[in-house]
This record gives C-alpha cells, structure tokens and sequence, in this order.
C-alpha cells in the first residue's frame, strides 16, 4: 500500500468521487420518481405486475457491458457521453426499483384506504396523503438497496472510458499498481455507506411517524419474557 501516492493524488481520488456522485445519484433520483407510479399500477393490476416484474428481471439480467454499448447505439450518442451510463444505471434501478414499490404499495391495509374513502379523500388525494405515507417505509428500504447496488454498477462505466471510481480499478490493472485498486474499492464502499445515510436520514425527516412507532414497540426480548409470577 502507497501512502504517498494516496497524499499525493488526493485531489484526483476527491474529483473521481464527485464524478461517481454525478453519475449515480440521478439514476438513483429517477429511477426512484418512475417507480412510484409504476409500483402503485401494479399493486393494483396482478397483469400488470406480471409484466413489470419479468421486463423488470429481464432487464436486470442483461450485462452491464452489453446495455452501456447498447444506450448510445439507440439514441445515436457518443459511447463516451456520461449520459449513457446514467440511463443504464436508471433502467438497472426502475428493475429493483418497480418490485419494492409494488410491495410498498400492497402493503398499504386495504381497510384504511376505503376509510380514507369512505371520508372523503378523492382519487390523488388518497394517494398522497393516505396511501403513499403508508407505503414510505417500504420505499425507503427499497430505495437505500438501489443506492448500494447503482453506487457499485458504476464503476463498470470506467471500461467504456467513462471517469468515475472505477477508472481506479482500470488504472490499477494496466499498471499493475494495487494502491489504485484499493483506493477505488475503498472509495466505493464509504460513498455508498453515505448514501445509505442520507437516506436513512431522510426517511427520519419525512417519516417521523414511522420512528415514532418503532420506539413505541415491545422490543421482541420483552415479549418473549414472562411476566412476574407467571408459571411459577
């Protein structure tokens, strides 16, 4: 392990983060805005959460490599425009992403939202004020695993010559320097632990309720003690 070159090339490993954040949170943004009413469509149509579900596997299964050639053959774009690796990285999150909102969205009780109903919340004011609060958790869960897995898909966008953390890992190979390697997987795995924390604490700003309950909950080792005297 170089220190040196570390100390020496920190303002290269700080604008290759930044590069990586300007590549990734987008996808993650939109990825997570078209799954929403994606999700919700089918968590209410059983064929159209058939047909999501399997283009959404379908899609996830296609080769990094492979959908990074195939974007910019499709919008006639330059191979080497970031722009490319944002759309893959945004059709790879709509694939995770299209499941846990339709999970979120059924698991809304279905008595609520005909009290909701029955009280007088119209169409899209159900949604927003009753059904997708309901859902926030779930979508939280679902959308801090898609910031994990987008931070690390990434970094495939360096094969194609596009900047990110990953040139490290391209670097490293062709000078056969393992610092650079190291650096890039280090880097990845702090600037996805933020992500992750951003959002969890976003969930907390926009979700107070949803703390607020699991505060309020019996811890499980509680409910698995007896009371005082019972089976004495």
């Amino acid at each position: 392990m170089n220190w040196g070159w570390i100390g020496t090339n920190a303002g290269l490993i700080w604008g290759r983060v930044l590069e990586h954040v300007a590549l990734t949170a987008p996808a993650i943004v939109i990825g997570f805005l078209i799954s929403i009413p994606l999700g919700y469509w089918a968590s209410r149509s059983r064929a159209a959460r058939s047909v999501l579900l399997v283009v959404g596997n379908i899609l996830y299964t296609i080769p990094a490599i492979a959908l990074l050639v195939f974007v910019p053959v499709v919008l006639n774009a330059s191979i080497l425009d970031p722009n490319n690796l944002v759309i893959a990285l945004t059709l790879y999150a709509l694939a995770l992403m299209v499941r846990a909102a339709s999970d979120a969205f059924a698991s809304v009780p279905r008595d609520i939202v005909s009290s909701a109903r029955a009280v007088g919340f119209a169409g899209w004011q159900r949604f927003f004020a009753v059904e997708l609060p309901l859902a926030g958790p779930v979508l939280l869960a679902g959308v801090r695993v898609v910031s994990v897995s987008t931070v690390s898909l990434a970094s495939v966008g360096a094969l194609i010559g596009i900047d990110n953390l990953g040139s490290f890992f391209t670097d490293a190979f062709q000078r056969q320097f393992l610092t650079e390697a190291i650096v890039g997987i280090v880097a990845i795995l702090i600037l996805a632990a933020v992500f992750d924390v951003i959002l969890n604490l976003l969930g907390r700003i926009l979700m107070p309720w949803n703390r607020r309950a699991r505060s309020s909950a019996p811890s499980p080792a509680l409910m698995r003690t007896p009371a005082p005297g019972v089976g004495a």
